[in-house]
C-alpha cells in the first residue's frame, strides 16, 4: 500500500511539473521600484518626457529596400552586424545580423531593425528635449543631418553628425560602434547665441507592431529593465493596458525577443526618467535624464548614450555587463528563477561543447556525470525498489490475508519493510534528482541563442526545436506531411520505449487499475514531449539508459529472503 501511493505520487509529481514548466512557470519575482529616494529631484520635473515620433507614414506597398534608398544613409559594419543609420533624425534603423540565419533552410540573415516608414519599424532615437513650456527649435526625426568627415561607420572609427538650427545653436552627433554590438552616441549642443537654455538628453526605442510570441512562462518576450538593482519585466499586453513609468538613478531598459535585445543605457551618474507606452499600435521604451544640462552662452555641452542592438550570446552579454559596469545586464538573457543554478550548468556543457565540438555530444557527457555524481544515492535507492519487487508476492500474500483489517494491513507491511530493511518511499530518489537537471536544461535550450540551429546526428540539424520527424509517415518513407500535433518524432519514441523498460524493472502496483494506468504512462509522456526541444529528450532518453543499465545491475545482484 504505501509502495502504491508513493509511485502514484511519483508519476502524478512528475506530470504535474512538466506541463507547469511547460504552461505555467512564472517569471521572476520583481520588487516594487524605489522612487521616494529620487521624489524631490523629479518631482519639478514631472512634464519631462522624451519626445515622441508621431503621424510617421507607414509605406504600405514598398519594399523594405525601396523604404531605405528614399534617404541619405552612413553605412555600418563590423564582424557582426551590418547596416545603416538614416541621416533624416539620425536613427539607427537598419540592422542585420551578419552570423545569424533565419532557419535552418535559409542563407537570408537575420533583419534586426528596420525603418520607421515600414510596417515592421524598429528603431533607436536620440536627442534633446526642452524645459516643459519652452520654444526652441530642436532636431526631430525628420531633421536632416549633413556628415562631417568620415562618411562610414566601422569598428574603432567614428562618424559625426551636424544640425544648425539656424538660431545659434549647433547639434552633432558622434557615433561609435566597437566590434560587436554596441554604439556610443556622444550628443553634443554648442550655444552660439546670447542665451541659455536647459535641455534634457534622451534615448528612445520604437517598435512599429507586436510581434509574434510564444504564450509560454518559462520565456520572456517583451519590455526589459533594471531600475535600481530591481528587474522589471512587462508583457506588451500589459502595457497596452497601463503605461510603465519609473525613475533611477542606474541601470537600464530595452524590448527583448528571445534571441536578439534593443537596449539603452543612460549615462552614468544621472537620475533618469524611463517609461514602457504602447500608442497606436506602436512601442516604446525611453528615458529621459532628469537633470537638465545647462547651456550657457559660448559653451558646449555633451551627453553620451550607450545602445545595443545585440544577439543575445552569453559571454558577449556577460561581457559588457563586466566591462562596462552596467547593472545586472546579464539578466537580458531570460535564466529565470533558477539562475544560480541553470546558468552554471549551461557554462558546463558549453565547455564540453568546445571540447567534442557538438552540442548533442555535451548534452550525452554531462548526462552521465550527473549519474556518476549520484551514483551512490540512486544505487541505494534501486536496492530498495529491486528488494520491494521481490516482495511483491509477499505484499499481496499480505494484502489478501487481511482485506478486511486495513490497520493490521500497515502494521504488517511496515513489520516486513522493518525485517527487510526496505524503505518504500527511497524510490522517488532517481525522479527527485532528474528533476532540477531536466528543466534546467530545458530552460538552458529554450533561451540561449548558442543552442540554436546546434545539430546532434542525423536527423537532428536543431537541438533547440523538435524532433522533426513522425512516426505517422514512417520518419519521412511516406511523402506525407502530418500535421503538428501528429509529429511525435524518432527520439521520443526512444525516450518512451526506454521508460517502458524502466518502468519494467519497478515493482508494478498491487492494484490493477493503478498499474494500467503506470502502462499508459510513457505513451503519455512521450506524446507530452515529442514538442519539446530535442536536446531536452536526448537528454531524458540518455538518462533513462543509463538508469535501466544501473537498475538491472542492481537487480541481478539483489536476493531478499521472505517468510
Amino acid at each position: 500500500m504505501e509502495g502504491k501511493n508513493v509511485l502514484l505520487a511519483i508519476v502524478l509529481s512528475t506530470v504535474v511539473l512538466v506541463i507547469w514548466a511547460t504552461f505555467f512557470e512564472p517569471p521572476p519575482l520583481e520588487k516594487q521600484i524605489p522612487e521616494q529616494e529620487i521624489a524631490e529631484s523629479v518631482e519639478s520635473n514631472e512634464d519631462i518626457s522624451s519626445p515622441s515620433v508621431e503621424n510617421v507614414e507607414i509605406i504600405q506597398s514598398a519594399t523594405r529596400k525601396e523604404i531605405l534608398n528614399k534617404t541619405n544613409r552612413i553605412v555600418i559594419e563590423n564582424s557582426n552586424i551590418k547596416g545603416s543609420i538614416s541621416l533624416t533624425g539620425g536613427i539607427i534603423d537598419d540592422i542585420t545580423f551578419k552570423n545569424y540565419k533565419e532557419n535552418l533552410d535559409s542563407n537570408k540573415n537575420v533583419i534586426f531593425l528596420n525603418p520607421k516608414n515600414s510596417k515592421e519599424g524598429y528603431y533607436i532615437e536620440t536627442g534633446w528635449a526642452p524645459s516643459p513650456g519652452e520654444k526652441i527649435k530642436l532636431p526631430t526625426d525628420s531633421t536632416i543631418w549633413k556628415v562631417k568627415g568620415n562618411a562610414v561607420l566601422l569598428a574603432n572609427r567614428p562618424v559625426t553628425l551636424e544640425w544648425d538650427n539656424g538660431e545659434g545653436l549647433i547639434f552633432t552627433k558622434k557615433i561609435e560602434l566597437d566590434e560587436k554590438f554596441l554604439f556610443i552616441i556622444t550628443q553634443g549642443i554648442k550655444n552660439n547665441s546670447n542665451k541659455s537654455f536647459k535641455f534634457y538628453p534622451y534615448a528612445q526605442i520604437t517598435r512599429n507592431y507586436k510581434p509574434t510570441v510564444t504564450p509560454i512562462y518559462i520565456l520572456h518576450e517583451g519590455f526589459i529593465g533594471v531600475f535600481d538593482e530591481e528587474l522589471k519585466e512587462e508583457d506588451y499586453k500589459d502595457i497596452e493596458k497601463e503605461k510603465f513609468v519609473a525613475n533611477s538613478r542606474k541601470g537600464w531598459l530595452g524590448i527583448t525577443d528571445k534571441y536578439w535585445l534593443t537596449a539603452i543605457i543612460p549615462e552614468k551618474g544621472k537620475k533618469f526618467k524611463s517609461e514602457f507606452l504602447s500608442k497606436d499600435g506602436k512601442y516604446k521604451a525611453n528615458f529621459i535624464i532628469a537633470e537638465p544640462t545647462v547651456l550657457d552662452s559660448n559653451t558646449t555641452k555633451t551627453s553620451e548614450i550607450k545602445a545595443f542592438t545585440a544577439a543575445k550570446e552569453v559571454a558577449i552579454i556577460d561581457g559588457y555587463a563586466e566591462k562596462l559596469g552596467i547593472e545586472k545586464f546579464d539578466l537580458a538573457i531570460d535564466w529565470g528563477w533558477f539562475y544560480f543554478f541553470t546558468k552554471p550548468l549551461f557554462f558546463i556543457i558549453d565547455y564540453f561543447f568546445k571540447l567534442t565540438g557538438n552540442f548533442g555530444f555535451a548534452i550525452v557527457i554531462i548526462t552521465a556525470l550527473v549519474r556518476l555524481i549520484f551514483f551512490p544515492l540512486a544505487n541505494y535507492s534501486f536496492k530498495s525498489m529491486a528488494k520491494m519487487k521481490i516482495l511483491q508476492p509477499e505484499m499481496l500474500r499480505l494484502k489478501e490475508l487481511h482485506k478486511g483489517d486495513k490497520t493490521k494491513l500497515q502494521q504488517e507491511m511496515m513489520a516486513l519493510y522493518k525485517r527487510e530493511k526496505v524503505n518504500p518511499i527511497s524510490g522517488c530518489l532517481p525522479v527527485i534528482i532528474q528533476i532540477p537537471f531536466f528543466f534546467a536544461i530545458y530552460k538552458m535550450l529554450y533561451v540561449t541563442l548558442e543552442m540554436r540551429h546546434q545539430p546532434f546526428f542525423g536527423w537532428i540539424q536543431d537541438l533547440s526545436e523538435r524532433d522533426p520527424t513522425s512516426v505517422f509517415n514512417l520518419f519521412g518513407l511516406i511523402p506525407w506531411d502530418p500535421p503538428t500535433f501528429l509529429m511525435i518524432g524518432a527520439w521520443p519514441i526512444l525516450m518512451g520505449l526506454s521508460m517502458w523498460v524502466q518502468q519494467k524493472l519497478n515493482p508494478a502496483p498491487p492494484d490493477p487499475i493503478q498499474a494500467k494506468i503506470f502502462m499508459f504512462f510513457p505513451i503519455f509522456l512521450t506524446i507530452i514531449l515529442a514538442p519539446f526541444p530535442s536536446g531536452l529528450v536526448v537528454y531524458w532518453t540518455i538518462n533513462n539508459i543509463l538508469t535501466i543499465a544501473q537498475q538491472w545491475i542492481i537487480i541481478r545482484g539483489t536476493k531478499v529472503k521472505t517468510v
